[in-house]
């Protein structure tokens, strides 16, 4: 398949793509209550940031969009799951939109491939469109502030929890030079991501200081350390 979004016309036509989108953002808003974190706002500013990265990196355009749109729903499948819980639903979803079975299966493959916890260094060029456009929602300023209590509600974590899985699976990343994929986006989002590891970090940290745990419990109504 070409990987040239400047020859030819896209993989996938504009009209399927937007058949994808209905059919995500009807789902979106019938178990919005279950989607706190991983909803229509963050799937469109994933589908959003993934298009232009894409443009950038060489990517596919309309496959990138199309993966983009349904990255995430294995949050609806099993709480707090890998993306490859959500194949099912992902190729059921695209069948219905009329994407054919062989560039469902490499949606498939480019948001298993794009996941941050298991992704490599030299994954395809539309798996790092998406994983840059994922990774930059986790990196926002904003996301600790207003969206993290919903990722903990949503996926029946605690802080600590949140804390050693952001840690655990940025870090490396980060500190290997592959946190972005896209130079662009690495000269204008790292010093973004660095804060929030730090932050993290910090916040791992505070959990360990009794005083913390004590205002925990008092704020929470649970003893700190099941957070």
């Amino acid at each position: 398949m070409s990987k040239n979004v400047s020859v030819g016309a896209p993989v996938i036509p504009p009209d399927v793509v937007d058949a994808v989108e209905a059919d995500v953002r009807r789902i979106c808003a019938r178990y919005a209550a279950r989607l706190q974190f991983h909803g229509w706002h963050h799937v469109n500013f994933v589908r959003t940031k993934a298009a232009r990265f894409a443009v950038l990196n060489g990517a596919e355009v309309s496959v990138v969009e199309t993966a983009a749109l349904v990255h995430d729903v294995n949050y609806l499948v099993r709480r707090n799951s890998a993306a490859a819980a959500g194949s099912s639903l992902r190729l059921a979803i695209l069948k219905r939109a009329g994407v054919s079975a062989h560039v469902s299966a490499w949606i498939d493959r480019i948001v298993d491939e794009a996941e941050m916890a298991t992704r490599g260094r030299n994954i395809s060029l539309e798996a790092q469109a998406l994983s840059d456009a994922d990774t930059l929602f986790k990196a926002l300023p904003v996301t600790p502030v207003v969206l993290a209590h919903r990722y903990l509600e949503e996926n029946g974590i605690g802080l600590r929890e949140l804390a050693n899985k952001i840690c655990g699976e940025q870090q490396s990343v980060h500190d290997e030079g592959f946190y972005f994929y896209n130079p662009e986006a690495a000269t204008m989002y790292a010093h973004w991501a660095a804060a929030n590891l730090q932050l993290w970090q910090c916040i791992r940290e505070s959990l360990d200081d009794a005083d913390v745990s004590s205002l925990l419990e008092a704020v929470n109504g649970t003893p700190a350390a099941a957070s």
